[in-house]
């Protein structure tokens, strides 16, 4: 089952943040230009025509978050919006920052025709 495919599940304290040997093939399945930050962040820059799209942009990854119940810091900008994902519950990473991660990706490609 690919990460789009999943659904976030919520994480429980107390649970090891994901190491890098079990959050590196995650990595390897997500779009061009995640990276992990610290260890810590799952993050990547959107980039867009103008201030309108990227505001398009961060609703429609809104609503995806909301609906799976897992929710990213989001910086927007003019052109740009900067998503940063993390398990706030055990402050690093878990398999549902990746998952949200990979559903962030169809609404940018629609953002762009």
């Amino acid at each position: 089952m690919t990460l789009k495919e999943k659904t976030c599940i919520p994480c429980k304290e107390g649970i090891d943040p994901l190491q890098k040997e079990h959050y590196s093939p995650l990595l390897s399945q997500l779009e061009h230009g995640w990276n992990v930050v610290d260890e810590k962040y799952l993050e990547k820059t959107f980039l867009f025509k103008n201030f309108e799209i990227a505001l398009e942009f961060t609703n429609r990854i809104g609503e995806i978050a909301e609906n799976e119940g897992h929710h990213p810091d989001i910086f927007l900008s003019w052109g740009k919006v900067v998503v940063t994902l993390f398990t706030h519950k055990i402050n690093g990473l878990s398999e549902s920052d990746f998952i949200l991660a990979s559903k962030l990706e169809a609404p940018f490609q629609e953002c762009q025709n």
